[in-house]
């Protein structure tokens, strides 16, 4: 019984361990002179955009169509928000993945398809500038309770990186 008690301790204690070393290393918290995005509190990267709305959402498109990345669904909540009678600064929700690498967070935690495929609001603010907004995959993995796919995690943060790579404002 001792035994049983003593190696369900220690693999509590190895997941902690490797969640923790995971959340430092897989995500996208930039080092010092980088220009890698940083999550905010919420866990969410607000990418700054070069461009108006549509020249974003193109070029987010062609990145992703270039890459051979599956395109699932563009959803115009500024549309969907005018035909209730509500008035909405222009708000497109991309939708995209690839799903044998999707199915690996699926497959670590079913609840995790929450957040899969991967969400990307392409939205403009009050003052008129366009940002491309995503969650933080390594903020998903908390969420989740996802220790064991740090390869796959550290991929899909490259990817979308790459992604608004080719929207984001240098300035």
């Amino acid at each position: 019984m001792k035994d049983l008690l003593r190696r369900g301790l220690l693999r509590v204690a190895f997941g902690a361990l490797l969640g923790a070393s995971f959340a430092a290393a897989a995500g996208p918290a930039m080092a010092q002179g980088t220009s890698a995005p940083r999550p905010g509190p919420d866990g969410v990267i607000r990418v700054k955009s070069a461009y108006g709305m549509q020249e974003t959402i193109s070029r987010i498109r062609a990145d992703i169509a270039a890459k051979g990345i599956m395109f699932f669904s563009a959803v115009d909540q500024q549309k969907l928000a005018a035909d209730a009678g509500i008035t909405l600064n222009p708000s497109t929700l991309l939708t995209f993945g690839n799903p044998p690498l999707g199915a690996q967070f699926l497959t670590a935690n079913a609840v995790s398809g929450l957040d899969w495929p991967v969400r990307l609001l392409v939205l403009q603010d009050d003052a008129g500038t366009v940002w491309a907004a995503y969650t933080d995959f390594a903020w998903i993995a908390r969420r989740h309770g996802i220790v064991n796919r740090q390869e796959q995690f550290a991929k899909a943060t490259s990817v979308v990186e790459s992604i608004t790579s080719t929207v984001r404002d240098s300035h």
